[in-house]
C-alpha cells in the first residue's frame, strides 16, 4: 500500500492533509531520510520504519488496546458528554478500520475495555461460542440475602423483558454488600438486572478481567497496545 493511503487510513488526515505533510518533509524513516507520498509497504520499509516528525507511527492495522475506563464515559463516538476516545489520540476517530470497543462497559460501569479493528478478533472474543469469561466486581445497595449465587449458578434466571434463561453465572461473596461474577455472555446491563431480579440495586459495578487478562497496574483512564503473547492470553483462563 503507498504511504499516503496508508497514513491517511491511520487517521493522520485526509488524504490532501497527508500529502502536504509529504510535501513538508515531515515523514522520514527511522535514520532521517525523507519518504515520499508514493513511496510503499513491503520488505524494505514497515511500519516500525516510518516516522512523522520523528515520531513512531501510531498502532499498526489490527492492534489490540487495552483501556482502564473510568465512570462517567460512554463506549461511543457520538454520544454527547465524554467517551472513550477522549481518552485516545484524537486521531483514532479517523481510523479507516475505526478502532471499536469490543463488547460496551456503560457509563457508570468502569475496569477492562478492549478496543481493536481487527475484525475477526473482535467477532471471535465477543461471539457467544467462544464463551469467554467476563468477571465484575459489584458493590450493592442492600445485604446479599444468601440464595443469589445458587439463583446465577442455576442456569434458569429468566430476566424482565426477556424469553431466554441466562447461561450459569459464578458469583463469589466479597462482604455483605459486595460480591464477584464470572459470566460467558454479555446481556445489555446483565449484571444489574440480575441483581435487580434479586431485589437488590447494584451501586458500583467494576469489569477486573476478560478471559486471561486483566488490568494488571494500568491506571483508570490510561491505554496500552497489547503485545501479542497478551492477545493470545486472551483465549487462555482456567
Amino acid at each position: 500500500m503507498k504511504l499516503l493511503r496508508y497514513l491517511a487510513n491511520l487517521g493522520y488526515g485526509s488524504r490532501r492533509e497527508v500529502a502536504a505533510m509529504f510535501g513538508d518533509g515531515r515523514v522520514a524513516d527511522a535514520r532521517g531520510a525523507t519518504l515520499y507520498a508514493d513511496d510503499g509497504l513491503g520488505d524494505a520499509l514497515t511500519h516500525a520504519d516510518v516516522r512523522i516528525d520523528g515520531a513512531t507511527l501510531d498502532p499498526a492495522p489490527g492492534a489490540v488496546l487495552r483501556l482502564h475506563k473510568p465512570v462517567g464515559f460512554t463506549c461511543s463516538t457520538r454520544d454527547r458528554g465524554r467517551v472513550v476516545y477522549d481518552l485516545l489520540p484524537s486521531r483514532f476517530r479517523l481510523r479507516q478500520p475505526v478502532i471499536a470497543p469490543v463488547g460496551r462497559l456503560d457509563r457508570d460501569t468502569s475496569g477492562l475495555l478492549l478496543l481493536t479493528d481487527d475484525g475477526a478478533l473482535l467477532h471471535r472474543i465477543t461471539s457467544p461460542r467462544t464463551h469467554l469469561p467476563k468477571i465484575y466486581e459489584a458493590t450493592l445497595a442492600q445485604d446479599l440475602h444468601g440464595d443469589e449465587a445458587a439463583l446465577f449458578a442455576g442456569g434458569t434466571l429468566l430476566l424482565d423483558g426477556e424469553t431466554t434463561p441466562l447461561r450459569p453465572a459464578q458469583m463469589d461473596v466479597l462482604g455483605a454488600r459486595a460480591a464477584r461474577l464470572t459470566l460467558t455472555e454479555g446481556r445489555y446491563h446483565q449484571v444489574r438486572r440480575m441483581f435487580a431480579a434479586c431485589g437488590n440495586r447494584v451501586v458500583t459495578l467494576h469489569r477486573s478481567r476478560v478471559g486471561g487478562l486483566g488490568l494488571g497496574d494500568l491506571e483508570a483512564g490510561c491505554w496500552r497496545v497489547l503485545a501479542v503473547d497478551e492477545t493470545v492470553r486472551l483465549f487462555d483462563w482456567p
